[in-house]
């Protein structure tokens, strides 16, 4: 009877043990991100994660015997391509629709509700402001218009982000009488969902046409949040806040394909 003798990848001795160890030394990096990094970066922990599995795996393929080795890394690399497709889609999505659209006649917003973001110790970070600051803008030509503030206090924040927006427009000119506070929420999902419990319960108008404000990259996801969460009839306009902080600019444009992604298969 013949049999066919185990021969391990030549290279196992070479890039495999490499490969494996470069993988275990990010995820051990991706782990104390997680464990020291402020609660606003402990999210991002994830891509040196994935990264490092990713190594791992592959690395491992060069302990196999030649066939079943080469079988395994093209498998891993048809994933990687996949997952590179799919994260070109999505980024193309979050793209094309962060834009500004605001609706005019009859349809023309009567409610603004602006999204909240992380807060510093000394006050709105950048992306914050930047939302502020856009919708401060198109304030100065609707100045009696109803303000939704949405953002609650997470755990490495002062305030909440609903105080520190309402702080923020009055300082600015904004009548405070006609901004209204929602300061439960911690994600998207919930400053939609607390947001439209105002207009169910009185505190705000209850009306259809509302405008939305937040930075670019998030405005395909409030889209497709609200579109799922709202009943009835609806005009739902943007305005699209720059995103002034290139890092910020950066890290939220890796972040938001797969923040689309878990938003349209939990937030439900």
């Amino acid at each position: 009877m013949n049999t066919r003798p185990y021969r391990p990848y030549q290279g196992a001795g070479r890039w495999g043990g490499v490969l494996v160890g470069l993988g275990v030394l990010l995820v051990i990096a991706a782990l104390v991100m997680f464990l020291i990094a402020p609660f606003s970066l402990q999210k991002f922990a994830a891509f040196p994660a994935a990264g490092g599995v990713y190594l791992i795996l592959y690395g491992l393929t060069a302990r196999c015997e030649i066939s079943t080795g080469r079988m395994l890394r093209r498998i891993l690399l048809a994933l990687l391509a996949l997952a590179l497709i799919a994260f070109g889609v999505l980024e193309a999505v979050v793209l094309t629709g962060g834009r500004t659209e605001i609706a005019q006649g009859e349809d023309e917003p009567e409610v603004m509700v602006i999204f909240g973001c992380q807060v510093k110790p000394w006050g709105p970070s950048e992306l914050l402001q930047d939302r502020l600051d856009t919708a401060l803008t198109y304030l100065d030509d609707h100045p009696d218009m109803t303000v939704v503030v949405s953002g609650g206090q997470g755990p490495d924040e002062p305030m909440s982000e609903a105080q520190c927006m309402y702080d923020y427009l009055v300082e600015h000119g904004v009548n405070g009488e006609n901004i209204v506070l929602e300061d439960n929420s911690s994600n998207t999902w919930e400053n939609i969902q607390y947001t439209l419990e105002l207009f169910q319960d009185g505190t705000v108008e209850p009306t259809g046409k509302i405008l939305a404000v937040s930075n670019g990259f998030h405005l395909a996801r409030i889209r497709l949040l609200w579109s799922r969460e709202w009943e009835g009839t609806y005009t739902l306009s943007t305005l699209a806040a720059p995103s002034s902080h290139l890092p910020s600019r950066l890290s939220m444009y890796l972040r938001e394909p797969f923040a689309l992604v878990k938003s349209w298969l939990l937030d439900r």
